[in-house]
């Protein structure tokens, strides 16, 4: 439910009612002319108009609060999307570990460290022409930083998804060697044999024993590539169908330990009702490594060989109860975000050109300043930080600036019905109108002053502890209870100034004009908050333009413009009889707010903010 169909059926309901209204005033032979002006007054008066800019205000502050927390907005709307996540998939490389990968060993494949595939390693790192990337920095800084002779390179097989290996023929002791590295299982795809300890042997012969190191090194949180090389006798590669026949040389292992703080930010997150999903290219073991380390619990995972073999229906019931996924492609990531996407409001957090597909898929991409352009260019969010504490503190500003701008909302609908239902009543048996055109535009002025400033308003932390969407039958309620409640305390205000100090139409007005307004802004003072009044404190620039507001009203029968503006000044008996009225509608406020309290919707897939979602 969108916010804006959520208003467009409560505008529509009082339309109803002002037309009612129209009707009541020809019934009872009033001037057409009045009676047109009246409504027509009433209706623009009543109508939320203001909520467009309030709307705007509101996410333009929670930008700017957000902008200071280094998280910034490309799309305002994308603030509420954020609140409302309930479920965050990130990469683990700058996230949950500390993104400096480092090259702890070079490992023959009796487990030695071997220099022989250090040099080979140096080779394919630093003669690769594709994307920079942190492994290959990280074999470099191992052998010293200093550049590889240009002059070696003689061709390359780039790096690709479904291969995942890279592949460089370089010049090597007079002749044509290509040097391979990449995903463990892919490089042994293409290996016949294996160097142990300079002795070549069938690549079956060492299996088992390269098998259980690759385990032990992934087990202990280590990203392990295999090395392998073939000679050739010629200075171009024909392509990928040259790797093969190849022998396995070593072992690479890489260490990117967790994040100081992530598994805190998990914390956090998980506090707000938001689960954290683990989708990594890496191997399962290493990636069930890391989660444990950063308490996410990996004892259910998919890789993508098993992605592979689900369809959609089949990925949606699995995926769901799936913390870990490991060994994925970018597509494996774009269809798990699809997956989620059906129980939850997902984000994805990602900086690399392979996650473009899946930031796009999300309800909301988050991606970072270092991230490739297409990762910027598809994301939402950027955050000036990759850290989860970063994410953890804009859902907190953005459940913020729902929650205020939701403030507005029930507030203002409640008021505006209970005031068209309180002028339906009074038009039936007062013999006058009991509102003047320009005093209800003047009545909804002054009102609305306070509502620009709803912005800035404090949040109770229970109001942010979850993800919450637009509501209609939640808004519809609250509208009817509280508008009607506002009804009631109006007919005794009306009794007491028509039967009890006998009011003339000028008077009347003027009483009523002074008790609307000020039992408006008290009850946005009051149901601003779950809690009782008193033990919430609202933002200062609310409760001062409150103040304010109240004592414009008051004064204004009193001033020079109450002759132009069809208003008297009243007497202080009157005005006390309206003050404890108006202390006996807060008390009764109070006591309804917690009979019937909201029931807001969960940020659901069926309870979005009204953003469509990416096309299938």
């Amino acid at each position: 439910m969108t916010r804006a169909s959520a208003i467009m059926r409560v505008v529509r309901a009082m339309v109803v009612l002002v037309t009612a209204i129209f009707v009541i005033n020809l019934l009872l032979h009033r001037p057409l002319i009045d009676s047109v002006l009246f409504s027509l007054a009433l209706a623009v008066g009543l109508t939320p108009q203001l909520l467009p800019a309030i709307v705007s205000v509101s996410l333009a502050t929670g930008a700017r609060r957000m902008a200071a927390e280094q998280v910034i907005v490309k799309r305002l709307d994308a603030i509420e999307d954020l609140g409302a996540m309930t479920l965050l998939c990130t990469d683990k490389t700058g996230t949950i570990t500390a993104g400096a990968v480092r090259l702890d060993s070079a490992l023959g494949l009796t487990g030695r460290a071997s220099a022989e595939v250090l040099r080979l390693a140096r080779l394919n790192a630093g003669l690769q022409r594709g994307f920079p990337n942190p492994i290959d920095q990280a074999i470099l800084a191992v052998t010293g930083g200093a550049p590889v002779d240009p002059g070696a390179r003689l061709d390359e097989i780039p790096y690709d998804f479904q291969r995942k290996r890279l592949s460089v023929l370089v010049a090597d002791d007079g002749g044509s060697l290509m040097v391979t590295k990449g995903a463990f299982g892919k490089v042994l795809e293409v290996c016949a044999s294996a160097d142990v300890d300079g002795r070549t042997v069938p690549i079956s012969q060492a299996l088992a024993g390269l098998q259980r190191r690759f385990a032990k090194l992934s087990g202990d949180g280590y990203r392990v590539l295999a090395l392998a090389s073939r000679s050739l006798d010629r200075t171009r590669l024909a392509g990928a169908a040259d790797e093969t026949g190849m022998t396995l040389r070593g072992l690479l292992a890489f260490l990117d330990p967790p994040k100081p703080g992530a598994a805190e930010a998990i914390g956090r997150l998980a506090g707000q009702d938001v689960s954290v999903r683990l989708v990594t290219g890496d191997n399962r073991l290493a990636a069930r490594k890391v989660a444990t380390a950063v308490g996410l619990q990996a004892g259910r995972m998919l890789t993508g060989a098993d992605i592979d073999r689900l369809d959609d229906t089949a990925l949606s019931g699995q995926a769901a109860g799936t913390v870990v996924f490991a060994e994925v492609e970018p597509l494996h990531k774009e269809r798990i975000v699809r997956a989620l996407r059906v129980r939850h409001v997902v984000g994805f957090l990602g900086d690399g050109i392979n996650d473009a597909a899946a930031l796009h898929a999300a309800d909301i991409g988050i991606s970072v300043d270092t991230a490739v352009d297409v990762a910027k260019q598809s994301a939402a969010i950027v955050l000036l930080d990759k850290s989860l504490a970063v994410v953890a503190d804009g859902v907190r500003l953005g459940r913020q600036t729902f929650a205020n701008t939701l403030k507005y909302i029930r507030v203002t609908t409640s008021a505006n019905f209970g005031n068209v239902l309180s002028m339906a009543i009074a038009a039936g048996f007062l013999p006058f109108l009991p509102l003047l055109p320009r005093q209800i535009l003047l009545l909804n002025f002054l009102t609305d002053i306070p509502g620009t400033t709803i912005a800035g308003d404090s949040v109770d932390p229970e109001q942010v502890q979850r993800p919450r969407a637009w509501n209609l039958r939640s808004i519809r309620n609250f509208m009817i209870v509280f508008g009607l409640l506002s009804s009631v305390f109006d007919v005794p205000t009306f009794l007491a100034l028509r039967l009890g100090f006998h009011a003339g139409a000028t008077l009347f007005r003027s009483g009523w004009f002074i008790e609307s307004t000020i039992t408006e802004l008290a009850v946005m003072l009051v149901l601003r908050t779950n809690r009782p009044f008193y033990r919430s404190h609202p933002g200062r620039a609310l409760l001062a333009s409150s103040i304010a507001i109240a004592a414009v009203t008051i004064a204004l029968p009193y001033s020079p413009l109450a002759r132009p503006l069809g208003l008297t000044g009243i007497p202080a008996w009157i005005l006390a009889a309206l003050a404890g009225l108006t202390a006996s509608y807060v008390i009764a406020n109070e006591w309804a707010k917690r009979r019937f309290p909201p029931a807001d919707a969960a940020a659901t897939p069926s309870a979005r903010h009204g953003r469509p979602g990416p096309a299938a």
